[in-house]
């Protein structure tokens, strides 16, 4: 026991009795990353390697001929493709901005205030969790079509601000501040704009990434609300765009090519921002279960 206790492993340094470890996490890291190595494959094969058969993992022909071919069909059409990106791009950034800001303020509400119905609310947001897109479905069009919302660009934003999962989230953490350092900070002078700016809000960094790639995940791949709730061709985004392709193209062929291109540029952003963001999705995920 004493001999045990005496040795220690510094975990940033190599160690022999680490390679144990690396003998089954390299594998299976390197498996796991197949299906990003795919993507980018698949988006240069041309269209005889697109349809090989048996079919081939790796590139042999790399090709920009998918890429060309997708802005010469969206050029083709009234609408260019840079439309439907810009789009995707604006309606991305305003959603992730606005959930990132209405999730804090209710979370530090919820968490830190006092007040009649607190423990229902945060009940019925729970429950909300509980409800795939599709099951609400009907009434969120009704609700839509009620306000004037539809055909709007306003139709991209509005209804995907509320997210359950992010308020819960960031309430978990902010459950782990002391209410005695924002008792103090009262005492000092700070109010309640105060208090969530300069010390609520850097706390929870790690809740704040989560929640952004969540959002930036789940509007940068809608298509539901350019599908159902928008019909001028001009204010649908990218995701739209991709999903009509094989069709579009009247080629079904052809299309299997430019979906590939496409799917390459879908999946490119969703992978940067997460590598930028791991470090604090670990930690949310580590911290949201300790109480």
């Amino acid at each position: 026991m004493a001999s045990f206790q005496g040795t220690k492993i510094d975990p940033k340094k190599f160690h022999p009795s680490q390679l144990k470890f690396y003998a089954i996490l390299i594998p299976v890291a390197l498996f796991m990353g197949l299906p990003i190595l795919f993507i980018f494959n698949h988006a240069f094969k041309p269209i005889d390697e697109l349809f090989a058969y048996p079919p081939r993992f790796f590139v042999q022909k790399p090709t920009m001929q998918n890429f060309e071919g997708l802005f010469a069909q969206s050029n083709a059409g009234g609408t260019p493709m840079s439309r439907y990106l810009f789009n995707s791009i604006v309606v991305t950034l305003v959603v992730v901005v606005l959930t990132v800001l209405m999730s804090t303020m209710a979370a530090y509400v919820l968490s830190k205030k006092n007040f009649r119905l607190k423990s229902t609310l945060f009940e019925i947001n729970t429950l909300a969790l509980m409800f795939v897109p599709a099951a609400v479905a009907i009434p969120r069009y009704f609700i839509i079509e009620k306000i004037g919302l539809i055909d709007t660009f306003w139709v991209h934003i509005f209804p995907l601000l509320a997210m359950p999962i992010g308020l819960f989230l960031v309430k978990q953490f902010i459950d782990q501040i002391p209410q005695a350092l924002i008792e103090a900070a009262t005492i000092d002078g700070a109010n309640d704009y105060q208090i969530y700016w300069r010390i609520v809000m850097p706390m929870v960094k790690p809740a704040i990434a989560t929640i952004a790639i969540l959002s930036f995940q789940l509007v940068w791949n809608n298509v539901e609300t350019s599908d159902l709730y928008v019909n001028s061709e001009s204010s649908k985004t990218f995701a739209f765009y991709m999903s009509t392709l094989t069709s579009v193209s009247g080629n079904t062929v052809a299309g299997q090519g430019l979906s590939a291109a496409a799917s390459l540029i879908m999946f490119v952003p969703n992978l940067v921002i997460f590598i930028f963001m791991q470090k604090q999705v670990m930690n949310t995920m580590a911290h949201t279960g300790i109480k």
